[in-house]
């Protein structure tokens, strides 16, 4: 299923390979949605492209982080893969799998040389920001760990801490999300354009746990 971030009614998918996309593969991409190491060696050897795209801008590692397929990641770093390259929708293998609430697969493309820095997304922001926004507590922790910046502000003019808030929930998982956040010290006092902070989100929502944190 498709991760869909709304904003503003607005919907944009972070989509994975439909069954008609993958019937369309061969080589690379093919072999890296099947996790099959093999065919995935041989079409290397044979000289497919590793940045090769497909029709929605992913190389095979992008479509191999959307298949789970941990070790056809690492066997296409080891091939000199870029760890690092965005897809279609400025989309990384990090955020790919911060989205999708994947922490092995997330934890692998840190491994193989992702970076938990990077601009991502139509939005320039960041897998953090993505997670947040999620509720994805477990994905927040460990990008933080690896040093994801804390304060990124993205071109809605929102901070992770902010989009925990007012594209949550206020369930548990966005709680702990929060709670992380403030716990590694994101700036509670980053306001949104319109000068709202997080904490005035959070009471103005009636999320009482969020407002004990951020107050």
């Amino acid at each position: 299923m498709a991760a869909v971030i709304s904003v503003s009614g607005a919907a944009v998918a972070q989509v994975p390979p439909s069954p008609a996309e993958v019937s369309a593969y061969d080589g690379l991409h093919l072999a890296a949605y099947r996790g099959d190491l093999a065919a995935l060696r041989q079409a290397v050897a044979a000289g497919r492209g590793l940045e090769v795209r497909d029709d929605r801008g992913r190389t095979a590692l992008h479509v191999a982080t959307h298949a789970r397929q941990r070790e056809a990641m690492r066997e296409l770093a080891k091939a000199g893969a870029d760890v690092r390259a965005l897809d279609g929708r400025a989309y990384d293998a990090i955020t790919i799998a911060a989205v999708a609430d994947d922490i092995e697969t997330m934890r692998t493309a840190l491994a193989i040389g992702g970076d938990p820095r990077a601009i991502t997304s139509p939005y320039l922001g960041t897998a953090l920001i993505a997670a947040a926004h999620l509720g994805h507590d477990g994905v927040v922790r460990d990008l933080i760990a690896a040093g994801a910046p804390l304060d990124h502000v993205n071109n809605l003019g929102w901070t992770a801490l902010i989009e925990a808030v007012i594209l949550g929930n206020g369930g548990p998982r966005h709680v702990e999300t929060v709670r992380a956040l403030v716990g590694a010290g994101a700036r509670r006092d980053l306001a949104d354009r319109d000068g709202a902070t997080p904490l005035e989100h959070a009471r103005r929502r009636g999320y009482a746990a969020m407002v004990a944190l951020l107050r």
